[in-house]
């Protein structure tokens, strides 16, 4: 059965419409490759798959501008595809080589590009938010106009720091954009077991934060948000909240066999609310693309993933002196000090 075929024609032009479909894919064919590496014990330690989320980070990438800031929890692999980071650095570094974003030493979940503005991965939950606060303030203290793209989950929603930043952002006006990626099960309880509010978002109303709940299925409708998100914050008027209520396939990590939901729970979203197809059938009816179109898209994808695979397991490891660098900033020269 084909996802469930949209009757909103895309505010979108056929190339935006194809830029969006390559994004996601090029994210679920990476995801699907680390799976098979990190089944293969090419990649160790924790690995959070972004399956069935590809439409949250390409839309909300699509809304934002060069120089806005992005920090997300350790399920990051999209992320850093969606704003641009090199698949060869990003595999390098799962599975821990000399040519990963962070030199092997981070793995999945710990990576950052200064130059794409992405400052990680983190891997204590809800710790990325008092920290994504941070970077709009120094945007404020700047007057550089840049927003903040702040990503936590529903199970994050809970931990009191995400409050205490809500708070100051409000009080500050801070151009930050809490994104709540509700995939509904966090570890693996699911919402209606673990918090009390069916509407995540509406929290913000305690400190003055406007928001609003988005499907995180359909990639135009994260895009249009984002949008309104983005002009709430460059405009000065302080924080805004979205909720994006989106879908991950596979279990909380690759060590989680996910039996809290049944499988035809999960074959139905792929069925009528997979993200990638809606796109696709966008292309097919709309006469954008052909069907030979877009396997040469696939095809090109999945040479670029599968380069990336070859390129992790060429990378030597690190050498056992980079134990020792990226720990303290550079030292103070002595007459400054």
């Amino acid at each position: 059965m084909a996802a469930r075929k949209t009757t909103k024609k895309p505010n979108v032009s056929a190339e935006e419409l194809t830029h969006y479909y390559r994004e996601m894919l090029l994210i679920r064919r990476f995801e699907e490759k680390s799976g098979q590496l990190y089944g293969m014990g090419l990649i160790g330690g924790f690995c959070h798959l972004y399956i069935g989320q590809e439409a949250v980070v390409v839309g909300l990438e699509a809304a934002a501008e060069e120089g806005d800031k992005r920090i997300t929890s350790y399920r990051d692999h999209g992320h850093m595809l969606a704003c641009g980071m090199d698949p060869d650095g990003v595999m390098a570094e799962l599975t821990g080589r000399e040519g990963g974003y962070s030199k092997g030493k981070g793995g999945s979940m710990h990576m950052f590009s200064k130059e794409k503005h992405f400052y990680g991965g983190h891997g204590i939950v809800g710790a990325q938010v008092p920290l994504g606060a941070g970077l709009a303030f120094a945007d404020k203290y700047k007057g550089n106009g840049r927003v903040t793209f702040t990503y936590f989950g529903d199970g994050a929603a809970n931990q009191g720091q995400v409050y205490e930043t809500f708070n100051m952002a409000a009080l500050w006006k801070l151009p930050v954009i809490f994104v709540i990626e509700n995939n509904q099960y966090a570890m693996g309880t699911s919402q209606q077991r673990s918090t009390s509010s069916a509407e995540i978002w509406e929290r913000g109303k305690a400190f003055g934060i406007p928001g609003e709940a988005v499907d995180g299925m359909n990639v135009l409708s994260v895009k249009e948000a984002g949008e309104r998100a983005v002009a709430h914050c460059r405009s000065g008027d302080g924080p805004y909240i979205l909720e994006v209520k989106t879908y991950r396939y596979r279990g909380h990590s690759m060590s989680d066999p996910a039996k809290y939901r049944t499988r035809e729970e999960v074959q139905k979203m792929r069925e009528e609310r997979d993200p990638i197809e809606q796109v696709r059938d966008m292309l097919l009816t709309g006469k954008h693309a052909t069907e030979e179109d877009l396997k040469a898209i696939d095809k090109e994808i999945k040479d670029i993933v599968s380069k990336s695979a070859d390129f992790a397991k060429e990378s030597p490891e690190p050498a056992l002196d980079e134990l020792w660098t990226d720990i303290y900033a550079d030292e103070v020269p002595q007459e400054n000090a």
